[in-house]
């Protein structure tokens, strides 16, 4: 209901006769006594007849009153202040009188009224509430019918009284928020920054209709967002939402994403610095459950979006501009209004003059990968984002590499196999990209690489190797692609990885390796890890690691095309690479004469049997032939089975079976390959040795290796024994 009107005492005749003379000075005397000596009185009473007084007199001004509004308002609106809620439900009465008559003269002093206001709306006294949204109304109505209010003074104002903790004060902001942002000539999305930050605090509010007239308030200024983006702040609000996109509270972080995803795709590049807060922001949530899945989601297209703003031009933007960069946490509501953009707004069809901060983004990354708390997704990712980079912007990226390795490198230890393989295709990008290749004062920097000078792989040139030379220090077979100075950097660190994570190559060794084989070429993963391995100090590991190599090679369809230029040794490059695996195969005998059963080398396979009379046979020893046995059977070997019908002419391939068969004791194996033997038969011509290898070096080779095998189980086995000794001691 409205207040009850004041009845006319002698006061409104006396006020309306001085206006009738046009005597100021009589009328601002009345309204002094009426304001000093009774609404500013110590007496209640006092002050409720001044309340009156005042109203009473405003109303005899009628037009006239916007000449005096200063000097009627200012008492009325300390009483707003009075410990009696009776005196401050008339002072609200008083001036819904005053403003009522006043109309659209009270505008110029509107931020006195409203912060009054503001405080009513959170009084505890109901009488005084209702009183205060009567005038809160009629002060809407004057706002929304006039075009001359004051926005850039009011604005100061509402961005103060928007962090309010109270529910009734939140409510009071949101529904003015609400009815600038209804007038058609005032532009609220203008002032926009100075107040989001704020309506994402009150999105939190516990009252379920605060929080649902916030998300009608947002949701009207991202409608306008969308219909005026040219005329948006983008670069100004974008902290703000990353602050807010890490929001405890589910509903604030899902609206705050929604923003995040609309910024992205009408922005553009505007939000390219800011890409390392929004990653920080955003990558967590891509391992959501089903009960964030909308978050999830929408996390998921701000994620794509962000990804494909980043070009290959960023890669040769001259860096000695002066670039965007992204405090990583402001902490002060000044840090979150200033703009930190060249550019302030945007249409999407422009591209801003931008600078790329890699830094900041792949130190987020970094960060993100390296978390062990971090989901899955988050993992897959990070990697797939560093993925992106490393094609789009390889120059700049490979300045990061040798800070990113040691992370890579652990990643190949993740749980999930989607990770690993996301990982090795980044490794395998890292290792074969032209723009990895070794520059003066650049490159990889790990003093694990012993090799001098730029890199180029496969294997050292040495005196007596079989292999087309140069002048370089290292040769690449003709047949295979070049790879870059950080290949041969990961292959050794791969190793080192197997070396000291025996868990890791022995459940996901032979995956890793195939993988890379198909990512990068096969042959330059073995030729590199052989020559490797040829100066690996842990003999124990290097015989492992030959057998899990000659495994994979034997058996993985990943390796047909690199078997079958084994098989026949008729390039200079696959005897190259022969030759190169088997002096790293002589770690293990098996596996050598494996090779060579591989390669057709049949006598010189006759010969390494011969040989393994003079070596120590061991269970495990004997369990590797017992492999072997069984491998022959398979269907990898069948063109050797078919060669055993012509016994004239492969006399060595069935001598090197039966020695075989001498090695083995009574078991599966030995009456697999013995039964094997009794069917053989006259056949077909075959093969001939391949030519220009020299085998006798090749079993030199083999025997100094396997005596340093015996030299290295001597020392072991007298270690083990001086210890025994100790503890009996």
């Amino acid at each position: 209901p409205k207040p009850p009107c004041v009845p006319l005492p002698p006061l409104p005749r006396l006020v309306r006769e001085f206006v009738a003379q046009n005597n100021t000075s009589q009328i601002k005397h009345v309204i002094q006594i009426l304001s000093q000596e009774f609404a500013l009185s110590q007496h209640p009473h006092s002050r409720k007849g001044g309340l009156i007084g005042l109203a009473a007199c405003s109303i005899a001004l009628g037009k006239d009153s916007g000449l005096y509004l200063k000097e009627l308002i200012e008492p009325v609106l300390t009483c707003f202040n009075d410990a009696d809620s009776r005196l401050r439900y008339y002072a609200c009465e008083a001036l819904y009188n005053i403003v009522k008559v006043a109309r659209g003269s009270v505008l110029p002093h509107f931020n006195v009224l409203f912060d009054g206001l503001s405080k009513l709306a959170a009084d505890p006294d109901p009488n005084v509430k209702s009183g205060s949204e009567l005038l809160d109304r009629l002060l809407k109505d004057i706002v929304t019918e006039s075009n001359q209010f004051d926005l850039v003074g009011f604005i100061p104002l509402l961005r103060e009284r928007i962090y309010s903790n109270n529910q009734y004060a939140r409510q009071f902001i949101i529904s003015w928020i609400l009815v600038l942002e209804s007038v058609p000539d005032i532009n609220l999305l203008d002032y926009l920054p100075e107040i989001l930050d704020g309506l994402f605090q009150i999105l939190g509010d516990n009252s379920k209709e605060i929080r649902k007239m916030c998300e009608v308030a947002l949701g009207e200024f991202l409608k306008e967002i969308k219909k005026n983006p040219s005329s948006v702040k983008f670069a100004e609000m974008a902290n703000i939402l990353v602050i807010h996109c890490q929001a405890a509270d589910d509903v604030i972080q899902l609206t705050a994403m929604c923003w995040m995803r609309e910024f992205i795709q009408l922005a553009g590049r505007v939000m390219l610095p800011y890409s390392s807060g929004i990653l920080t922001a955003v990558l967590p949530c891509l391992s959501y459950d089903d009960r964030k899945k909308s978050i999830l989601e929408v996390a998921n297209v701000c994620n794509q979006s962000l990804m494909k703003l980043v070009i290959p031009e960023d890669d040769e933007m001259d860096e000695a501009k002066p670039s965007v960069t992204i405090p990583a946490e402001p902490s002060s509501e000044e840090s979150l209004s200033k703009p930190e953009s060249p550019c302030t707004s945007s249409v999407p069809s422009m591209i801003s003059p931008v600078t790329l901060n890699l830094d900041g983004i792949v130190q987020v990354l970094d960060y993100h990968l390296s978390d062990t708390s971090i989901g899955m997704m988050t993992r897959i990712a990070v990697l797939k984002w560093l993925y992106h980079l490393y094609i789009k912007t390889p120059r700049k990226m490979f300045r990061h590499t040798d800070s990113l390795f040691p992370i890579l490198l652990r990643t190949l230890s993740d749980e999930s196999d989607e990770v690993i393989l996301k990982d090795l295709e980044l490794l395998a990008e890292i290792a074969s990209s032209p723009a990895g290749q070794t520059e003066e004062g650049h490159g990889p920097s790990d003093g694990s690489d012993v090799r001098p000078g730029p890199v180029e792989l496969h294997v050292p040139a040495r005196a007596g190797q079989l292999s087309s030379s140069s002048t370089k220090g290292l040769e690449c077979s003709p047949s295979t692609p070049t790879m870059n100075s950080y290949f041969y950097k990961f292959m050794i660190n791969l190793l080192k990885r197997f070396s000291s994570e025996r868990k890791l190559l022995e459940s996901r060794g032979a995956f890793i390796i195939r993988q890379l084989c198909l990512l990068l070429n096969a042959e330059n993963i073995f030729h590199s890890m052989a020559d490797i391995l040829l100066r690996e100090e842990d003999l124990k590991f290097a015989s492992t690691m030959v057998h899990t190599l000659n495994t994979i090679l034997l058996t993985s369809s990943e390796l047909f095309q690199l078997r079958n230029q084994l098989k026949d040794l008729k390039t200079p490059e696959s005897r190259n690479l022969f030759c190169c695996l088997y002096r790293s195969w002589c770690h293990n005998p098996v596996t050598t004469v494996s090779l060579c059963f591989l390669t057709q080398n049949y006598k010189h396979a006759y010969d390494l049997i011969q040989k393994f009379g003079d070596l120590e046979v061991t269970v495990d020893f004997l369990t590797e032939v017992d492999k072997l046995v069984q491998l022959i059977e398979c269907p990898i070997f069948t063109y050797l089975r078919l060669q055993l019908l012509d016994v004239k002419n492969n006399p060595y391939l069935i001598k090197a079976l039966y020695g075989l068969l001498m090695l083995l004791p009574q078991s599966s194996a030995f009456e697999l390959l013995s039964h094997r033997l009794q069917l053989l038969g006259d056949g077909p011509a075959s093969r001939t040795a391949a030519s220009n290898i020299d085998y006798t070096e090749l079993l030199q080779h083999f025997e100094k290796v396997q005596n340093k095998h015996l030299e290295a189980r001597h020392q072991r086995a007298g270690r083990a024994e001086q210890l025994d000794r100790r503890v009996v001691l």
